[in-house]
């Protein structure tokens, strides 16, 4: 029997007496964790499909320890431009033990899943956005204040010039000789 769950954003193939390492879960060591996000179940040659998820099936396990995996270099470059930058970084994982898949959970006893902690948040399709409605124009009625006096009508103006366009590069005046100094000493 094995079971296909999904936690942590990633999908994950498991059967039982498994250990699984995932992103890091809200339990504590020792804690038992449901996945109630189970696509699918075989059984015996027995096939159970979700559509997305299996209803009421669930994966039970126990969370075996907390830990930080493998430091995952990031490294930044940009060419000839002197910039280089180098940063790591460790994910926080848990290791559950995966102890039992359960098909239905209607027919699991409560006693059976004392203390357990939920893993994922079920699959729940997004409401539809309602839509937007202008908002309502305010009608501003404007008085008159007292002691101010009216605007006159602008007096229409001289008509604008048009535009200068680039002249043509003036030319240059023809260079004039210079005269040579004299040189100075014996005659």
């Amino acid at each position: 029997m094995y079971a296909v769950i999904k936690t942590g954003g990633k999908q994950y193939r498991v059967k039982e007496g498994d250990l699984l390492e995932t992103e890091k879960l809200n339990a504590g060591k020792g804690q038992k964790v449901v996945f109630d996000q189970v696509f699918l179940i075989e059984n015996d040659g027995q096939v159970l499909i979700g559509t997305p998820v299996v209803s009421n099936a669930a994966v039970k396990a126990e969370v075996v320890e907390q830990f930080k995996g493998e430091k995952v270099l990031i490294f930044k470059k940009k060419r000839r431009k002197q910039y280089r930058r180098t940063k790591g970084h460790r994910q926080e994982m848990t290791r559950v033990l995966i102890e039992k898949i359960y098909p239905d959970m209607k027919v699991v006893p409560a006693e059976e899943l004392e203390s357990v902690v939920p893993a994922a948040s079920p699959v729940v399709p997004p409401a539809p956005k309602p839509a937007l409605k202008p908002a309502p124009k305010k009608i501003v009625k404007e008085t008159p204040k007292e002691g101010l006096k009216e605007k006159k009508p602008a007096t229409p103006s001289a008509p604008k010039k048009p535009a200068r366009s680039k002249a043509a590069p003036k030319a240059k005046a023809p260079a004039k000789p210079v005269a040579k100094p004299k040189k100075k000493g014996k005659e």
